[in-house]
This record gives structure tokens, sequence and C-alpha cells, in this order.
């Protein structure tokens, strides 16, 4: 009955047999629990990393800004990308970042420790406004990021030799100094007005602390321009006792539309004007001798010169006696063989009606009699150790300059000023220079300054006593001066080069930086060997009357070639053209000029103030406003008696008296505007319509009245 299994001690195979198939059951079964219980896990553990993720996202998002560890994106209201930062000094280390209320800070990038944050403001509904700081703890460790400018057209910054509105960059440039600089002989560099301020088409605008050693670079490739702190290899200074530990910080606001971000802008950030300069100089033109002399001027000359102002019916703010008037550079009185008798000459104009205002400049050559002196008392910028004085090279030669940071220097300084002012009852002077070019490399001051352009801002204020009627052609800082700024010299050419079609470009810019009293230098140009287009050492006779029809309808007019040079034609037209700035332009100024103590805002505006939704009027540079109601569209190409007109939506009236009521923008094509025409158009408001028309008419009876005498 029963079976024996041969070789197992009592083992048979109805017990082995059982097991082995029970084995072979149970094993798909475990496997199966096995992966389930992965899977489980990894589910588990994907779930912890997703929501780990989205408090990340949560934490390194505030408001409408974006961070991630190589930048951060700023989005509008509508979601789309306004605003991009790319840092290239470093990659964020995500996981040192917090967040605190609307504070999100970190404190590594992946290799070293550093303190950045930024921090969301909302002053404002229609304002979105990010304070953002990088600061590096480790010395000479420069901070760098990269701002893409390809989603707008940008503007500010600072003048430049050849000047374009909208900014235009071209090449390639590594970071370097922001600071101003003399751009007729430098012409690569940042000019003499300058704030670290850019505005955007798309309501995005920007501001530079004032604290930071800044440089700036670009590359039209990758369409961006490098923001860089440093101290390395720099005329940036840390302040005395700090270690060279660079701070890059600076604020992005984002409002509704270009106008009111800018309105915004410069209520909060900028130093305003707390005066308006003495009407008269807005109404009447300067005269200067630079232009038409030269260095050859002399006592003859000068009265001659204002003696043929009267003679062909001029009226005349001042008249501006500039280089040279002095036997050296740095002395302050009359050259006593080309004036042999100033006092009488000064009597003779003030009696004819003419005050005077002189060129004045911060150099000392050294063979100039005050030059011992001021060495002896320290009244110059110092070579880095201080124990001796630093000579610079300027156009007249070479010499030092006056420390402005020293008060015994400002007070030396002053007290020349006010003895010329006294001695011969003159006016006010043209301060001349300014720009931190001239400064040596390495320097030392009486009271140290960590950043060059504030030299800029302390030769200003030497202007301060005489602003009612002063001249300035740098400045940093130094919008509450409150006297006109004058761009950089230009060559007596049609281009964008320091020519006429720079002016326009150039007075926006210096305006969005919020210098509004304008002086838009010499009509015509300064006829400088090698760099006019003419003959006879004049500028071209159409340039010539273009130039005078555009600076009509600036703030104010300044003549140095006269008008007489040419021929009766001319002498008309410029007639014509003063009469009308006093009787048209002037008026309206002068009003804005009062609003300008108040708000900053510009009194010359680009097309957009008006238009701020209108791509065409991002990118005309040929056109302007005076307020929001009086728009100038002057021919600036030679050989052209017509030219193409943007019109923004609106009412207008033309100077011929045409009327235009238009729903939306609209284009005139070869509109003619004869050689002694400029094209402008009188907008708004029925009132305003009739206000124009009045003023046409109070022109034409004064340009009568003038002719007529």
């Amino acid at each position: 009955m029963y079976q024996v299994v041969p070789g197992g001690a009592g083992g048979t195979n109805t017990d082995v047999i059982p097991k082995q198939k029970h084995s072979k059951d149970t094993r798909p079964l475990v496997g199966a629990g096995i992966i389930g219980l992965v899977l489980v896990i990894a589910a588990v553990t994907a779930w912890c990393y997703y929501i780990a993720s989205l408090r990340k996202a949560e934490l390194l998002k505030t408001q409408l800004l974006d961070l991630n560890k190589d930048g951060y994106i700023i989005r509008n209201q509508g979601g789309s990308i306004v605003f991009r930062m790319d840092f290239r000094s470093g990659t964020l280390d995500l996981d040192s970042c917090t967040k605190e209320g609307e504070i999100l800070s970190c404190g590594r990038t992946t290799d070293r420790k550093l303190n950045f944050f930024i921090e969301t403001v909302q002053p404002k509904d229609t304002v979105q406004c990010y304070r953002v700081r990088w600061e590096e703890l480790v010395p000479d460790i420069p901070v760098e990021h990269a701002m893409t400018y390809k989603f707008a057209h940008w503007y500010g910054g600072a003048v430049s030799a050849i000047q374009h509105w909208p900014i235009s960059i071209s090449g390639q440039q590594s970071p370097k100094p922001f600071i101003t600089s003399d751009i007729y002989s430098s012409r690569n560099e940042f000019g003499g007005i300058l704030e670290s301020y850019w505005l955007s088409s798309n309501a995005t605008a920007i501001k530079i602390n004032n604290s930071v050693p800044f440089h700036l670079g670009w590359n039209d490739t990758e369409k961006t321009m490098y923001f860089q702190a440093r101290y390395n290899d720099s005329p940036f200074k840390p302040n005395p006792g700090e270690a060279p530990c660079a701070e890059l910080s600076y604020r992005v606001c984002v409002g509704l539309d270009v106008t009111s971000i800018h309105k915004y802008m410069v209520r909060r950030y900028f130093n305003k004007p707390n005066k308006v300069p003495a009407s008269v100089m807005f109404r009447h033109p300067i005269w200067s001798t630079w232009a038409l002399h030269k260095t050859d001027i002399d006592q003859d000359r000068l009265l001659m010169y204002a003696a043929n102002i009267r003679k062909h019916n001029f009226n005349c703010s001042q008249l501006e006696l500039d280089d040279r008037y002095t036997r050296r550079y740095g002395d302050f009185d009359f050259d006593p063989v080309k004036f042999p008798n100033a006092t009488a000459m000064f009597q003779k104009l003030k009696s004819e009606g003419f005050p005077v205002s002189l060129w004045i400049h911060p150099f000392v050559n050294y063979d100039s009699e005050n030059f011992h002196t001021c060495v002896e008392r320290g009244l110059f910028v110092q070579e880095p150790t201080g124990r001796l004085p630093a000579l610079v090279r300027w156009w007249n030669g070479i010499g030092a300059i006056v420390d402005f940071t020293n008060p015994e220097a400002r007070e030396w300084f002053s007290y020349q000023l006010r003895s010329l002012r006294t001695k011969y009852g003159l006016s006010s002077f043209k301060f001349d220079a300014g720009e931190t070019n001239y400064l040596p490399w390495k320097f030392s001051t009486r009271t140290p300054i960590r950043d060059p352009s504030l030299f800029t801002r302390r030769y200003t204020e030497m202007a301060i006593p005489y602003n009612d009627r002063a001249e300035l052609r740098s400045g940093y800082q130094s919008q509450n001066i409150s006297c006109f700024f004058r761009p950089i010299d230009r060559d007596s050419v049609w281009g964008y080069e320091l020519g006429l079609k720079s002016l326009i470009p150039t007075v926006l810019t210096i305006s969005i930086l919020g210098y509004q009293f304008i002086l838009p230098d010499m009509i015509g140009g300064n006829a400088y060997l090698n760099r006019t287009d003419g003959h006879r050492g004049l500028p071209d006779r159409e340039l010539y009357i273009r130039w005078l029809e555009l600076a009509a309808f600036m703030p104010s007019m300044q003549f140095s070639i006269p008008p007489w040079e040419y021929d009766n034609e001319v002498v008309e037209i410029a007639r014509k053209y003063t009469a009308l700035h006093e009787s048209i332009v002037t008026p309206r100024v002068l009003e804005l000029a009062s609003e300008v103590v108040v708000t900053g805002d510009p009194i010359i505006r680009p097309l957009w103030w008006i238009a701020t939704g209108d791509e065409t009027a991002y990118k005309i540079d040929s056109q302007f406003l005076i307020g929001d109601d009086l728009m100038v569209a002057p021919v600036l190409e030679p050989g052209k008696q017509e030219r193409d007109i943007y019109l923004p939506a609106g009412r207008w009236r033309s100077y011929k008296g045409e009327r235009f009521d238009i729903k939306k923008p609209l284009h005139l094509t070869d509109y003619p505007v004869d050689l002694d025409e400029i094209a402008y158009f009188f907008g708004c408001s029925k009132k305003r319509m009739q206000n124009g028309a009045n003023l046409i008419r109070q022109g034409f009876a004064l340009l009568v009245r003038q002719i007529g005498t």
C-alpha cells in the first residue's frame, strides 16, 4: 500500500512535493507586493516634492516678479513680460532663500555667501516697485546684472555725442565708469549731464541708487545693458574705513503707461528746481562772442558786436563774453592789452542796456599768478597721497583744478566771482567744464568723495548765487541748482553726431533726466574748422536758418554767429523767429516753468507724452511738444521744403490755420514747409486753439513793429 522513496531518511515525496508547489505559486504575489510598495513610496515622495516645489515657487514669487537662480522677470497686470534681469556675477543658491512679508532674501550663491534681497513696495494703486540689492561680502568682487532691453524702447541715462531718441545701442562695451565726461573731446564717453535712470515704453523704469559704484556696458547682439558695481580698477572709492565690497542696488517700478510712471519716478527720486530763472532769459536771446570771435575777442570787437545787435534791432537778455579775456587761464581780471579800459567798457554796455556775463572755468594753469597761491593754501585737487596738486590737461593747456569739496577753496573761488561782479557790474557767469573726466584717474580731495561725479555736483553749486542768469554745461543730481543747463558744443553740421539732428534727442534726454531750463547752445553751431558744413568759416546758410527756426521753440535762444553775417533775408527771418519766440513760445514756457518747481515735469516733451499707447510715437525723434498742446515739427534735412508729420489723436490747428479733428493718429506726408517756415500745431481744447490763434496774431504784430522800427 505504501511506496517508499529511496534516498531520504524518513522523507517521503508526499512531504516534499507540496512545499515545492506552494513556493512557485506565491512568488509573483510577493514581487507584486514589493513593486506596489515601491510605487506607493514613490508616489508619496513625488507628492512631497510637488508640495515642496509649490512652496518654493510661491517663495520665489513676489507680486508680479518671478525669481530664479539666474535672474528674475517682471510681468505687467496683463501677464506680459515687461522686464528681465539676469545675474552675471553668480548663481543664487535657492535653498538659502527665505521670504518674510514682502521681502524675499537669499544668503548664498553656489560658491559664496552674500546679502541679496528683493522687497516689494506698492506706493500707489497704479505703481508696483521692487527694491533689489546684491551685496558682496568679499572685497573686490564685482556685482553685475544684465538687463534685456529688447522688450521696449528705452530713454534716459546720459547725453552722448551721437544722440538718438529712443536710445540706440550699437557694438559691445564692457562696463565702464558711469561718470560725467566732455563728449566733445571724448566722443565715446558718457556726457556731461547724466543720471542713473532709464525709462521704457512698456511703462517700466529703473533707478540705480546713488551710493552704487556704477559702471555701464552693453551688447547689441545679446540686446542687453550691463549694470555693474565695482571698486577694482575704478575711480569709485569706498567710504573711508570701509572694505571695497561692491553693492548693486536699484529700484524697478512698473506703471500703467510710460508718462505716468515717469511722473512718479521724477516726483519720488529727482531733485527739483526751487525757483525759475529770470523771465528775460526765456524771452530774449543771449548773444555770445564765442562762435564768431573764438579767443580773438577784445574790447573793440565786443563793443562792435553790441552795436550791431542794436543796429539790426534785436533784443538781448545778456551779452556773453567768452574765452579769452584774461592773460592767463586762472587769472580773474582782464588782459590790459586786449581790454585797455574794461571799467569804461562795462559802463558803456550797461548804459546801452546790455547786461554782461563772463565765461568761467574751474582750472588754474601753472603759469597763472594764482597757481602758486592755491598750491600754498592747498586749494587744488591733489594726487592720491594728498601732498601735491594733481596736474591735468584740458583744452586750454595744463594746470590744476580747484577742489570744490574744500570749503576754503569754494570760498576763494566764490570771492573771485563776487569781486568781478562787484567791480564791473556783471550780470552772471557762464560756468564751463565741470566734467569728471578732467580729474586724474587717481586723486584725492579735501572731503573724500566715493562717486567722482559728485565733483560735478559740487562745481554746479558755485552757480547758485547767480542762477537767475547763470549757465552750466554739466550736471549730476543738480536739478535743484535752478539755472540754465546747456548741452555740450554743437558742430555746424546736419547729422546726429553733435549736429542739428542731435538737438531734439539731446533736449528730450536732458528733460527726462529732470533738467528743464535748457539752453540749446548756439544757433548754427560753433563753426569750428573741419567740423562745419558751409563756406567762409560760416555754417551753411540753409543749416543756419533751419537751426534758428528750431531754436525759436526751445526754452531759450542763443546767438553767436549773427544773422547779418549772411544777408538781409536771413536777418528778416531771424527777426521773425525772435518775435515768434517772444510772443508764442515764451508765455507757454514760463507757464510750464512755474509748474516745474512743483512737479518736475518736462517743458519740452516727447510725443509719447500724450500718445502713450502709440508705437509710432515712441520712435519719433524729429518732433516735440511744448507742454501738451503745442507740437513742433522742424525741417532737419538739407534741400528739403517738405516733411512727414505725425499728428497724435485729438484736435489740432496748424500755424497755417488748418484744422484737424482726428480720433486716431494722422500722418501728413510731404507737408510743405518753406525755407522760412517751421511747422507747428496748437492742440486740445477750443479755448487753447483760440489762444493759439491769438498768439499767432500777436507774433505777427510784434514782427511788424520790429520791422517798422
